[in-house]
């Protein structure tokens, strides 16, 4: 099975100014390479590790976004176990990307031989770099990835000074520069005093690259093909190696379960730091659990114990208080949400509005000033501006086959335990009587009551509850 666009997919024509980077030494293509192939047996899961997710979002694309605001001029994913559904993912995540299948796993410098055919051709008076980036880590920074697009040297690892530096390959430098990569094995007692380690991302001239991957052998363990090789190659080619450093959290790999907890922490207390830094307020940050893609406008308050899905903005100034759950939606400006309220996907909240404790909201419009203050649900609907919804109060917008919709007018007044059975429309300044099951559109100004007449029966609450217990007590 092949999943190879056309080359032209990545252009070898910069697309715009924006995909040229100019760092004072002139023009700077960059090409992006992720390896995406492995199986991740040890994540015990049928599912392509890098399609687990931290953050609301699969491994990969945290790695996708990460080198976004590089703007990078090709994206080149290579996939292998479960590559249909990783295609389908990168697909979705980054439209002009290109991926290729690695049939046979021969180790990373085999998956980058893969992708080679498909970077586009060097670009008159530019110089070409090519970023190696591994899908299963996520918490690389964009600002790391452009110091390392900074460097001048032919090859730039990408190093970390470990904790505990057991089972990592050593950086071993002079004078500045990078003139080995040894693995633990191999390394002596004064190289294994070396922190200084191997994350294994790289960024690699391209005529460098094109090479040098050609040359990389086997002899080692595995017999697999490095493409760390690549650093011993290049400096017997007299070329220039160099080490950027960072954060150990940066270069994080998820291998299983327990990983992915590590990574999903160190995510989570990330954002959140972001967040903060942006003038939201956190009343218990640990609590919070924000997602990948979570906007938060400054001066907003968000309460303990609130998890946001993928797909939510958050206005200036608005207020989630504790308990809420938010997902593929957007709240406005001075709106306040909770407590113990769900926003599914589709759900547009108006500025001011108020959705109260245990209130539901899916795909429907709340304008601006509207109410749904307690213990309703509200979906495929349209609520008008400064609209009251009532306690208990629902849209039933399903008929066990199709989905339809309500319309609620602005100014209206929905009774508490009203059901409002779609499709069906209340005009402005409307009422419905508490307790009324709405069937047809009420128009504008109209009172609608839709409920059974009331009986009251002097004394037979009392004869009810004198024989329930008679026949309780014979019962004993």
């Amino acid at each position: 099975m092949t999943f190879t666009p056309p080359v032209a997919q990545c252009s070898s024509q910069i697309r715009s100014v924006n995909q040229i980077n100019n760092i004072g030494l002139g023009l700077m293509v960059v090409d992006v390479i992720v390896l995406a192939a492995g199986l991740g047996s040890r994540m015990l899961s049928e599912m392509p590790k890098v399609l687990h997710c931290i953050g609301q979002a699969p491994l990969i694309a945290h790695v996708i976004s990460a080198v976004a605001p590089l703007t990078p001029r090709c994206v080149i994913a290579v996939v292998g176990h479960g590559a249909a559904a990783v295609v389908k993912t990168v697909s979705a995540l980054h439209a002009d990307a290109t991926c290729i299948e690695q049939g046979d796993m021969l180790g990373t410098g085999h998956a980058v031989a893969q992708a080679l055919p498909a970077l586009p051709p060097a670009v008159d008076g530019a110089m070409s770099k090519v970023l190696v980036l591994f899908g299963d880590t996520p918490l690389v920074r964009s600002e790391t990835l452009q110091r390392m697009i900074d460097s001048p040297a032919a090859v730039t690892v990408l190093g970390f000074e470990a904790v505990d530096p057991t089972g990592y390959g050593r950086l071993i430098e002079e004078d500045g520069s990078l003139v080995a990569i040894v693995e633990h094995r191999d390394a002596g007692p004064a190289e294994r005093a070396v922190t200084l380690c191997n994350s294994g991302v790289m960024c690699v001239e391209a005529a460098t690259l094109r090479s040098l991957v050609p040359q990389i052998g086997t002899d080692n363990a595995k017999g697999e093909y490095y493409v760390t090789d690549i650093v011993a190659l290049a400096r017997k080619a007299e070329q220039s190696c160099a080490v950027i450093r960072c954060a150990e959290e940066e270069t994080l790999g998820v291998n299983d379960r327990a990983g992915l907890a590590t990574a999903e922490a160190a995510f989570q207390t990330r954002k959140r730091a972001e967040i903060l830094s942006a003038g939201v307020t956190l009343t218990a940050p640990e609590t919070v659990h924000l997602a990948l893609d979570t906007v938060i406008g400054p001066d907003s308050v968000v309460g303990p114990f609130v998890v946001f899905g993928p797909g939510v903005t958050v206005e200036n100034g608005a207020e989630i208080l504790p308990f809420s759950h938010l997902e593929g939606c957007h709240v406005s400006q001075g709106a306040r949400i909770g407590p113990h309220a769900r926003l599914r996907p589709g759900a547009e909240i108006g500025a001011g509005a108020r959705i109260g404790n245990f209130v539901e909201v899916k795909e429907a419009q709340i304008a601006q000033g509207a109410k749904i203050n307690h213990l309703s649900y509200v979906g495929d609907a349209q609520i008008g501006e400064d609209a009251n919804i009532g306690a208990g109060a629902i849209t039933c917008n399903y008929d066990g086959v199709m989905k339809h919709r309500t319309e609620i007018g602005a100014r209206a007044f929905i009774g508490s335990n009203s059901a409002l059975v779609a499709p069906v429309r209340i005009g402005d300044d409307a009422m419905v009587g508490s307790g009324s099951v709405i069937t047809r559109d009420v128009e504008a100004g109209a009172l609608a009551i839709a409920r059974g007449a009331q009986t009251n029966k002097p004394g037979l609450a009392r004869r009810l509850m004198e024989r329930l217990r008679a026949i309780k007590a014979a019962r004993r």
